[in-house]
């Protein structure tokens, strides 16, 4: 109930900020959904840009895991210049556990990105 609560809140902020910023208020600069595969993560996502009208962008993490140095930060960089164009929106970024890991982990020891 109280994750409905604050997802309702962000639809209304979207919706009518002069409502929120009046008073100080700034909307939320991530929410973080978690749960197994296939819960709605993603539908309740389009869900609430559709709720807010406004422009909803989606990605999955490991489109931002590269082999080659640069690629998989220049497509973030991308994302992000695109969406900030259409602000306020949505970005969605499923999977984003297949950008990173522990420092020291994986082949190598070393991050996947390679030079």
């Amino acid at each position: 109930d109280e994750a409905k609560a604050e997802l309702v809140e962000v639809v209304d902020f979207l919706k009518t900020p002069q409502k929120y910023t009046e008073f100080g208020a700034r909307i939320p600069r991530g929410i973080l959904m978690v749960g197994p595969p296939g819960t709605g993560k993603t539908l309740l996502a389009k869900a609430v840009a559709g709720e807010a009208g406004v422009p909803f962008f989606s990605a999955s993490g490991s489109e931002f895991v590269e082999m080659f140095v640069g690629i998989g930060a220049a497509r973030v960089r991308d994302l992000f210049a695109q969406a900030k164009g259409h602000a306020p929106c949505l970005i969605f970024v499923d999977e984003i556990d297949a950008m990173g890991r522990a420092r020291g982990t994986g082949i190598g020891q070393t991050n996947d990105e390679k030079e």
